[in-house]
């Protein structure tokens, strides 16, 4: 399995060494006095975002992660070595959450970003900490603290700017190969796809965007049905979607709908997104079919239904130019459509 997009790991800091309790033993000093160091401060466990990752993969083979403990402290007032830490590097878009998944700890959606997991335990006091005018020799030391230990989830939302939407065998694999050099699975039967596929579409300079297919929709979803809607996630993020029709199907109306239901019925936003409705495979039907079903769609959906053909590359580079365009108008903040835009 190289996709996993979701994996429970069990972190633990190191605990703080023990300080030291010593006196000095020196030749010609009288009255040497305590001379005993600190320990050193347990490792931490981060989560780090960090780049060429879109998987948690990793984790599947290995769960558990402790930081080191810290040193104990020596004579002579030395301390102890800090323990080393240990960082969870982890796909740009990877969420983490508490053991019962009902609070979002961290959500790591920029380059670099660091998030503290476990904080390594303090050093324990040597007995040079306790010496005083009235203690003079203090035969006190303390432990070092002990480190944090927790369960957490890691549960990864690709950073995509367009998602792919549709039933089984819409299209979407055939698409994205053509709008990108991704090369997902592709077949001439449902759920080709079983895992999400990143693609990079590259209009021009300055005009570069990500599309994210997902595995195909089925009524009852939500429910668990077919591969269920665990990667709806990934397009939660989305500044928009794309939904491909098979215009060879007898009604494209209720496939629709199908896919709108389940999308509903997750939540998560989805169905605020600007969404570009397009019937594909007409290459594969006549001009008066692909008229009749489009004119069906658009009065159903009182949405323009965009035509193209994933095989043949017709409507294709006008339905990217236009994804694009809300691309661009959903970073600049634009919350509502312009009045420009593609013509049927």
């Amino acid at each position: 399995m190289k996709f996993l997009d979701q994996a429970k790991v069990y972190v633990r800091s190191g605990n703080g060494g023990a300080g030291c309790m010593s006196f000095r033993r020196e030749a010609f000093v009288e009255f040497g006095g305590p001379d005993g160091g600190d320990g050193g401060k347990g490792g931490d466990v981060w989560a780090e975002a960090v780049e060429g990752l879109n998987t948690l993969i990793d984790y599947r083979y290995k769960q558990h992660f402790k930081g080191d403990t810290g040193g104990h402290g020596h004579g002579r007032d030395r301390s102890g070595k800090g323990g080393e830490d240990v960082i969870l590097q982890v796909p740009v878009g990877t969420q983490i959450l508490d053991e019962d998944k009902d609070e979002v700890l961290a959500d790591m959606t920029e380059l670099g970003q660091r998030v503290l997991l476990a904080r390594g335990g303090d050093g324990g006091q040597g007995n040079a900490r306790f010496k005083s005018a009235t203690n003079r020799a203090p035969r006190k030391s303390t432990p070092g603290w002990p480190g944090e230990e927790r369960w957490v989830w890691l549960r990864l939302k690709l950073i995509a700017d367009v998602g792919l939407v549709g039933l089984p065998n819409a299209g979407k694999s055939t698409f994205l190969s053509v709008v990108s050099k991704a090369n997902p699975k592709i077949a001439a039967y449902p759920f080709t796809t079983l895992y999400p596929n990143l693609g990079v579409v590259d209009l021009g300079p300055g005009s570069r965007f990500i599309v994210a297919d997902i595995p195909g929709l089925i009524e009852g979803a939500h429910e668990g049905a077919g591969i269920g809607d665990r990667f709806l996630g990934h397009i939660e993020r989305c500044a928009s979607i794309i939904h491909l029709i098979d215009g060879t199907q007898d009604d494209p109306v209720e496939a629709y709908h199908t896919v709108r239901n389940e999308l509903a019925a997750y939540g998560g936003g989805i169905t605020d997104k600007r969404e570009i409705l397009a019937l594909n495979k007409i290459d594969a039907i006549s001009e008066d079919e692909i008229e009749e079903k489009a004119k069906l769609l658009e009065a159903a959906t009182g949405k323009k239904v965009m035509r193209l053909s994933g095989v043949s590359g017709d409507g294709v580079k006008r339905l990217c130019s236009e994804a694009w365009r809300i691309v661009q108008q959903v970073r600049a903040g634009v919350a509502e459509p312009d009045e420009e835009g593609w013509a049927p």
